[in-house]
């Protein structure tokens, strides 16, 4: 048994001084802070984050990034526990037995909880039952071209029929390729080509189909305030659809964005302060429920070039945490919304009730965090494959000590994670 206390522990009722007490890899009492134990300091006791939006690339694309990095750069950042995104990976995980190949590639090299995401892709509807019967937590699509030839988009017919095949949480990157043109080398540019208009229909058209099917949809990494009315307004019809966003778009603006610096691009792009400023109140509101990372990094050389060459992702499953706190804190947001959005939410979102959460019975999955102590991020010294990100020299606020996995102190030497199944009805 062993007992951590801190004045700062963040439980499902508020943050109060307390005492975590854990045993064979689940808490097992929260008591009173005088409990005798390890005391924490200043450091304050967080629930272990969950990122269901990561790209390990392992295997086919293992230079990428690959789930030792991936999952060492996780628990660097206090996640305890990714959901691996079916891309860009090859074979994409579209069938069971691409799906086994990727848990063979996992397995004895994830330093924290892992769990698949499965994909919808034109012609494999018949392989989508199966699949979630393997443990799939649900299946991802691309309205728009995904960047990668072996994982095609679906247009609205094809998701719907995705759709009405399996009972699944369907999670889709929405942007209307009608509406999205050619860019040139600069940002200013690459941001024209993909207008928030383009995310706007898509994201009515998922609402149009969840409405139709009754199936469960939810809107990947949203950067554009123009979705939030439709989506605000099919919450409260009863659609069941819930929506994402990510560290990225809540910190960093396209008027800061220099013209070629590639290290920005991604897909939604970064868009301007007032998108930026939506999207927090559309958390607030609870429009919005999660904060996860898109986590998508490549090589460095895929990353060089322009605005209309490089590979469109951004690096930072280590530094949501800190990106995202600091951002919240000079807006006047509790760490306590920070922490929500970030753990117990996306362990909602994928059906975890055991995860991202302090309680008796959940997963000792924990965190001690330094929320005041600022640093400078440096590349060179982040966890994940390739040194290129864009926060590279930014000053954040808040500084993970230390990460417990199911109660084992992650030192980032032993992979102790598990491959995780989605819960059968």
């Amino acid at each position: 048994m062993t007992v951590l206390r801190s004045r700062r522990v963040f439980l499902p009722d508020g943050v109060r001084p307390a005492s975590v007490e854990f045993h064979d890899g689940r808490i097992t009492a929260v008591g009173a802070y005088e409990t005798d134990g390890v005391d924490l300091g200043s450091s304050a006791l967080l629930p272990g984050l969950v990122d269901s939006h990561v790209h390990v690339n392992e295997p086919g694309r293992t230079e990428w990034e690959g789930f030792a990095s991936a999952t060492r750069a996780a628990a660097a950042g206090g996640v305890t526990t990714i959901v691996d995104m079916p891309l860009n990976s090859i074979p994409p995980t579209v069938d069971v037995e691409a799906l086994e190949v990727k848990r063979k590639a996992a397995s004895g090299q994830c330093h924290v909880d892992v769990g698949f995401w499965g994909g919808a892709v034109p012609g494999n509807a018949s392989s989508l039952p199966a699949l979630h019967e393997a443990g799939v937590f649900g299946f991802k699509s691309f309205l728009i071209d995904s960047g990668v030839e072996e994982f095609p988009p679906l247009d609205a017919a094809g998701l719907e029929t995705a759709m009405r095949t399996v009972d699944a949480l369907f999670i889709v990157h929405a942007e209307d390729p009608s509406l999205v043109g050619e860019s040139s080398p600069l940002y200013p540019d690459f941001v024209a080509s993909r207008p928030p208009a383009a995310e706007a229909r898509a994201v009515e058209t998922v609402i149009e189909l969840a409405r139709r099917t009754g199936a469960r949809a939810h809107i990947l990494h949203l950067a554009a305030a123009d979705a939030l009315p439709a989506l605000a307004a099919a919450q409260r019809d009863g659609v069941r659809i819930t929506a994402e966003t990510c560290p990225h778009y809540l910190t960093l603006r396209a008027e800061d964005v220099p013209s070629l610096a590639t290290e920005y691009k991604c897909c939604p792009p970064i868009r301007g302060g007032e998108h930026q400023d939506a999207l927090w109140q559309a958390l607030t509101d609870g429009v919005i429920t999660c904060v996860v990372s898109d986590h998508s990094p490549c090589t460095a050389d895929l990353k060089a070039g322009d605005f209309a060459t490089a590979w469109g992702g951004i690096a930072s499953v280590q530094l949501g945490l800190p990106a995202v706190w600091t951002e919240a804190h000079r807006r006047d947001i509790p760490l306590e919304d920070v922490v929500r959005w970030m753990s117990a939410a996306p362990a909602d979102l994928v059906g975890l009730p055991y995860k991202g959460r302090i309680e008796v019975g959940a997963d000792a999955d924990l965190v001690a965090f330094a929320p005041d102590e600022p640093f400078t991020v440096d590349a060179a010294r982040l966890h994940h494959r390739n040194p290129v990100t864009p926060y590279h020299g930014r000053t954040l606020r808040g500084v993970v000590r230390q990460t417990w996995l199911r109660g084992r102190p992650v030192d980032g030497v032993t992979p102790a994670g598990r491959l995780l199944e989605r819960k059968k009805k």
